[in-house]
């Protein structure tokens, strides 16, 4: 009889992590010469979508505790490629995306491109889409 399959094998937790490291690190080579790393450019597109908005705010919307969505933005906040201002009741504060970041994110888009066409070039069109849907559906169930 054949042994068990180690819990590191079948746990659903370490099969994400490790597939979103590896994204993660192809992505993190395309948008190199930029200076962003991937979850930096995810966090300014965020924002340029959803800005201005309060920490908490962009927390949730990109599934982020509010402590690690702190630390995430002080690099970005002392590179100048985004602020913290007052929000729209002058009782809140709201991040808003600075000309520098919104220069530095038209930068990357053009390497973010060429990373998402190479990534359904070896992955499959149809299944990137459909791996999307699934991890849009884990977001959603937990």
């Amino acid at each position: 009889m054949d042994d068990p399959a180690p819990a590191a094998v079948l746990c659903h937790c370490n099969a994400l992590r490790r597939g979103a490291r590896q994204v993660t690190q192809f992505y993190d080579r395309h948008l190199a010469p930029t200076g962003l790393r991937t979850s930096q450019y995810a966090l300014l597109a965020g924002l340029r979508r959803l800005g201005p908005i309060s920490i908490n705010g962009l927390a949730d919307a990109m599934a982020m505790d509010r402590t690690t969505m702190g630390r995430a933005l002080k690099p970005l906040e002392r590179d100048g490629l985004l602020a913290v201002g007052p929000g729209p009741d002058g009782r809140t504060r709201a991040l808003h995306l600075t000309a520098t970041g919104q220069r530095r994110l038209a930068e990357a888009e053009p390497l973010w491109r060429v990373a998402q066409d190479d990534f359904e070039a070896r992955y499959g069109a149809a299944e990137a889409e459909a791996l999307r849907a699934a991890l849009a559906r884990v977001v959603a169930a937990v």
